[in-house]
């Protein structure tokens, strides 16, 4: 039985495939990452995520920092759709880095509103339904994953509302890209990624929304693009969480 990846932008499941006892060991890590989270929240003060003030998880004046204000992300060179739910800076950056640093993902929902601002605009500004699309999340390396226990986009993703389709998996590992221009950004990616079929789902045919954490030079999501323009996908446009303040970046703001 196929599941029709059209029927909501929240309707797709996400396919596995980890095995058992794989899948059982991230259980396990992940139980006791979070005993040990809340056993430290019992003897220490909550302090806010983003500005470390104590008392609350996010304070309310960092609150109002992560108010959506999605923003059109004008990458040089390629016509990609990109929209970001707020820049990465102040409170919103710090509060990402918590969550991909520290592995907090408690903080998750309180990302997903800018997220969900963004594929809202990518499907006003491209004309399309939201129920025609399909997210695919920009892919986590093993590293990663082993470190935090759960996929940050994904994660978010799916506290906006929207099931993430894991569509795209890498190839390789990329260098480190700190410190790298946009130039080197996109050798150092160029055919990292590849389209995939996950849970009977192929991307022949589908029309998509790219969706990552923080769009930086948009090397990413022009590679994510490529692969999955190569297995016949219909790429519409990229959401992001937030845009860093970069430099070359158009920034096209709206408060719709």
């Amino acid at each position: 039985m196929s599941v029709d990846p059209r029927a909501s932008y929240a309707a797709v499941l996400c396919g596995t495939h980890a095995g058992p006892m794989e899948s059982t060991i991230r259980e396990v890590w992940r139980l006791g990452r979070r005993a040990v989270a809340d056993a430290a929240a019992i003897v220490l003060p909550e302090r806010c995520a983003g500005c470390l003030e104590p008392g609350a998880l996010i304070c309310a004046a960092c609150l109002r920092a992560l108010v959506p204000v999605p923003a059109r992300i004008v990458i040089p060179g390629d016509d990609l759709e990109v929209w970001a739910g707020v820049p990465f800076e102040g409170p919103a950056a710090s509060i990402l880095r918590a969550v991909k640093r520290d592995a907090r993902p408690r903080l998750a929902r309180h990302l997903a509103p800018a997220l969900a601002s963004a594929l809202r605009q990518v499907a006003r500004s491209t004309g399309a339904a939201p129920a025609s699309l399909v997210a695919v999340p920009i892919p986590s390396s093993t590293k990663s994953l082993r470190a935090r226990g759960f996929r940050v986009v994904d994660l978010v993703t799916q506290r906006a509302g929207v099931k993430p389709q894991r569509l795209l998996r890498l190839q390789r590992t990329a260098a480190d890209q700190r410190g790298l221009g946009r130039i080197e950004r996109l050798e150092n990616l160029r055919g990292g990624m590849l389209a995939h079929e996950t849970g009977g789902l192929r991307a022949d045919g589908l029309r998509v929304v790219i969706v990552d954490d923080v769009v930086t030079t948009g090397a990413t999501l022009i590679e994510a693009a490529r692969a999955l323009r190569a297995a016949g996908a219909v790429v519409v446009g990229a959401a992001t969480i937030a845009a860093t303040p970069l430099r070359g970046h158009a920034a096209a703001r709206t408060h719709g």
